[in-house]
């Protein structure tokens, strides 16, 4: 889709019960030392960089950049898998480095997680009433009846009916969208406060992916949740978020609401993602697309000054590669990192 084709889509509305903020995220950074033939240190791989932004009950983000990124990094240090380098991420005021074993664990029955591979995230020797059981029994849910209502009613929430026609089968017995649906029912299934999404329909044939999301957002209104979705693809944000956080080698280069950033992109990387979105419609094919030349920078020698300028048409020598920029409010509530909106 050309990005001026964005104006005519039809985008979510903003839920108006987002309430509080759920989680904090602050100056964070999450550093991979790399050690020379397993001696000696040889650098630091910086996946996340210095990211910032808070996310509120009942909101759902989108998290977007291409491959490598820091995307899935941010997002298992949200879920707590990476401890932080620096910074802080805190929920409901809370900070996670504070959290010992038992806090961890409360910690993670409040985050579920939508894996990227539904068959690879479900176990094959496990039929479906024990996938979603599993949760149920760790966090101490011991009473049978109370187990076999809650999976129940996860299975109907993810529209997977009758029943008892899925509780009996294993994952390959499932087409794709029917496992996804699985994953997402596990996720529910410890009523969480924070689902973090993980590219969640790019394995999925194109004609579920919008079934997917559509599922999700209801679910998402339903019950009150905040959502994390990470992805690589503009163009399946409009039917989901209300806000976008552009990644680019460890950092966010913009952050605005939905509607504005589709329509009014003002970084020149977001310019470079719409661009780069597919079109459906075969009158476009012929239509020439700009795309910056080259390629990402390694995130262990990361360029000085914006991390972008060495592709960017518009970087300005003396400034863009010497010194980083900080976030400028190009329009209200819309921030850009970038020396074009000083």
């Amino acid at each position: 889709m050309l990005i001026e084709d964005f104006n005519k889509v039809q985008l979510s509305p903003i839920e108006e019960n987002v309430g509080q903020s759920l989680m904090s995220i602050r100056d964070l950074r999450v550093w991979f030392e790399l050690r020379r033939w397993g001696f000696g240190h040889a650098g630091n791989v910086r996946a996340v960089d210095g990211v910032s932004f808070d996310i509120r009950q009942g909101e759902a983000i989108a998290v977007v950049g291409e491959s490598g990124c820091g995307k899935s990094s941010l997002m298992k240090t949200i879920l707590g898998l990476h401890r932080p380098t620096g910074g802080d991420v805190s929920f409901e005021g809370v900070s996670l480095s504070r959290l010992d074993r038992r806090g961890l664990k409360w910690y993670r029955s409040q985050v579920g997680y939508v894996q990227q591979d539904p068959f690879a995230a479900l176990a094959p020797f496990m039929n479906i009433r024990r996938i979603l059981e599993e949760p149920l029994i760790v966090n101490g849910v011991k009473d049978r009846d109370e187990r076999t209502a809650r999976i129940r009613k996860a299975l109907e929430e993810v529209k997977l009916s009758p029943v008892e026609d899925f509780l009996p089968k294993f994952p390959h017995m499932l087409s794709g969208g029917q496992q996804q649906r699985i994953v997402i029912a596990r996720a529910m299934i410890l009523n969480p406060k924070l689902i973090v999404a993980d590219e969640p329909v790019s394995m999925l044939d194109a004609s579920v992916r919008v079934e997917i999301l559509k599922l999700l957002r209801g679910l998402q209104e339903s019950h009150n949740l905040a959502v994390i979705y990470i992805t690589h693809d503009l163009s399946t944000v409009r039917y989901f978020s209300e806000r976008i956080f552009v990644m680019y080698a460890g950092k966010l280069v913009e952050k605005a609401f939905t509607p504005d950033l589709l329509r009014e992109p003002r970084h020149p990387y977001t310019f470079a993602l719409l661009a780069a979105t597919s079109d459906p419609d075969a009158r476009n094919a012929e239509v020439y697309r700009e795309v910056p030349p080259g390629e990402p920078p390694s995130l262990v020698n990361p360029p000085k000054g914006c991390r972008f300028h060495p592709r960017c048409a518009r970087a300005m020598q003396g400034l863009c590669d010497v010194e980083a920029p900080s976030d400028f409010e190009a329009a209200p509530e819309h921030l850009v990192n970038c020396w074009l909106y000083k």
